[in-house]
This record gives C-alpha cells, structure tokens and sequence, in this order.
C-alpha cells in the first residue's frame, strides 16, 4: 500500500486521519488481531498522519461478508458502527484503510458514519478488491 501510494505520487498528506475498518468483539477475539489495523498503523507511520483506531467501533456483530450476495451485505452492516466521540471528526479529511473490498457495503456504511458524524471528505484506501463482485 505505501509503495502504491508512492509509485503513483497519492497525496496521502490530504488526510488528517487514518482509520482502520474495525472488527467486532467476536471476530477479533477469534482471529486474534486486525488485518485492517495492522495495515493503517504502517500507513499513518510512514506518512505521519495519526491513527484514530478506537474511534470508529463496530457496535454489533455481523455475519461474515463473505457469506453473502451484495443486497444481503448492504442489509448486514448497516447501522454495525458508531463513533465514539463525534466532534473527533468535524470538518477532518479521513482515510479509511481495510483489507478487502467487494461490494464496497462495509467501506460505504463506516463512510456514511463519519459523514453524518461532520467529516469532510472520506477516502477509502484497500489491500485488494476482489475480481468477481457478488
């Protein structure tokens, strides 16, 4: 990801603050870490931008996205987040970081989240996007 942002000269400075895409309690508790919070923290320190990993919380589980077709993922994650304090994000420009992107259900609904929340833009920046959408 740093060396894409590089190679095609990203403005990464742009952003006031990086989030990682968080998991819920149960998933992390089974998968031991956060892939999206392990690629934000390398992002935010190798263009020094602070990472907000706490903010943004995903309040309730959520069935694997990967189990589903894109209307039933669309239904799944919404209203799966809050923010923590909203007046973290008024007026700042916020980079999303998450693994993987399929339909964009997960990226959208965090966005929308911060937007209603007072950020001024949102940008989403994944490890990978899937090749065949569902």
């Amino acid at each position: 990801m740093i060396s894409f942002i590089k190679e095609y000269s990203l403005d990464a400075g742009q952003f006031d603050v990086i989030i990682p895409i968080p998991l819920s309690s149960t998933r992390s508790r089974e998968r031991g870490y956060n892939q999206a919070r392990l690629l934000a923290k390398e992002l935010a320190k190798e263009f020094s931008i602070p990472l907000a990993e706490n903010q943004l919380r995903r309040i309730r589980h959520t069935d694997p996205q990967s189990l589903l077709d894109e209307k039933q993922r669309w239904t799944n994650i919404k209203g799966a987040f809050t923010i923590r304090k909203l007046e973290t994000f008024q007026r700042k420009n916020i980079l999303l970081v998450d693994d993987l992107l399929t339909t964009g259900a997960t990226a959208s609904e965090a966005a929308r989240m911060l937007k209603d929340a007072g950020a001024g833009t949102v940008g989403v920046l994944t490890l990978a996007i899937t090749a065949e959408r569902q």
